[in-house]
């Protein structure tokens, strides 16, 4: 079985964790943890970075800094992880879903504006596969209306827009280094914070509202209780990991980067034939290859073709279920129709993909799928 994703290990991870033991220091803020602060803060350039336990607390800690309170409303893609959501229904907010664009899963900025009211507070844009939301636009909209832009950036290390890092453009972003990520460690996240007014705040959420990060850096004589917060940093184990990795993130995209466009060139005359469709990058965008999915025409097609590859001993997956029909959320939501973030729900599947999928296993998916659409027709 070839399956949807595989950690891989790119040589020193159990080396620097058994060195993070070694240190004596195996809580948060250990020597790795600075060590991959500073890697992301000097490599693009990011104001400051907190490594935290998941890509939800990250999300968590912006929804706290921002002072979502109840009745403040909040706009997120429909077509998303629930964890994007979540992170501001827990401090009262009421989400507002926006529908994907037509042509790719990210939010449809033409229609964003017409979604704000006098009790939004924020815009949660989701960058999908790693490509670029069009966020010139996004951040027009923000100022014109005095919100505040938290990216989710789960998906995004290493991916751009306009040349400016995702992650680096919105006040706030959330990143994921869960094991279905290009660069991972288990579980685990990071807020990067691009405004400088909520640094010492973002300090004291993630030390259970404590300022003690403050105090062993000598500039406070005690800590103390100042703030709400909880326990969001991580144990310095995951970030041993976490930098055997970082380390390495030039070798790991390269490879991922040719398995994509593998798969691109061996289904593009699908495409073409209109059977299905291919992921697209936005032309202000990279590809940081987090993902490669086609789209079929309907989900009876998507349903018969992945009981296809199964039989064949591939394991694809679908992603997002829409979220304002969710079971928690259906009622709560305004009624209007998503039809894109519907299509991508029924349509969307995602293809196996991981650093030591080979070319030749992709050829292998790829000849598989060609059959299947051939036999299909035939």
């Amino acid at each position: 079985m070839i399956p949807f994703n595989k950690p891989f290990l790119s040589g020193k991870e159990t080396e620097y964790i058994t060195q993070a033991v070694g240190s004596g220091k195996i809580s948060g803020d250990g020597q790795f943890t600075k060590k991959c602060h500073q890697f992301f803060e000097q490599k693009y350039g990011f104001q400051k970075c907190l490594l935290t336990t998941s890509c939800t607390d990250a999300l968590e800690m912006a929804a706290i800094l921002i002072d979502i309170r109840e009745g403040d409303e909040v706009i997120v893609p429909s077509f998303t992880f629930v964890s994007t959501v979540n992170a501001f229904v827990l401090r009262g907010a009421k989400i507002v879903f926006a529908d994907s664009e037509e042509g790719f899963p990210n939010i449809d900025v033409s229609k964003l504006e017409a979604l704000i009211t006098p009790k939004t507070k924020a815009i949660v844009p989701v960058h999908y596969a790693g490509v670029a939301c069009d966020m010139d636009r996004i951040m027009e909209i923000a100022d014109k209306h005095g919100l505040y832009v938290i990216e989710d950036a789960a998906q995004a290390i290493d991916s751009f827009y306009n040349g400016k890092p995702l992650g680096g453009i919105g006040h706030l972003a959330a990143f994921s280094f869960h094991e279905t990520k290009n660069i991972i460690s288990g579980e685990g996240g990071m807020l990067v914070i691009n405004d400088k007014k909520f640094n010492d705040r973002a300090e004291i959420i993630r030390e259970k509202g404590t300022n003690r990060s403050k105090f062993f850096r000598g500039e406070v004589d005690k800590y103390g209780w100042v703030d709400i917060g909880s326990s969001f940093l991580p144990s310095d184990i995951i970030a041993a990991f976490l930098y055997a990795q970082l380390e390495n993130l030039d070798m790991i995209q390269e490879k991922r980067k040719a398995i994509w466009n593998r798969y691109n060139d061996n289904l593009k005359q699908l495409e073409a034939s209109k059977k299905l469709a291919l992921p697209k990058v936005c032309k202000e965008g990279t590809n940081n290859a987090h993902m490669f999915f086609i789209v079929t025409e309907d989900i009876a097609t998507r349903s018969a073709l992945i009981d296809f590859l199964k039989k064949n001993e591939i394991l694809p997956v679908f992603h997002y279920l829409s979220l304002h029909k969710s079971p928690f959320y259906q009622s709560k939501h305004d009624g209007r129709e998503l039809p894109y973030s519907d299509k991508y729900t029924e349509c969307l599947l995602r293809l196996p993909f991981y650093y030591e999928l080979s070319l030749e296993q992709v050829d292998h998916i790829s000849h598989l799928i060609v059959q299947f659409y051939n036999e299909r027709k035939g």
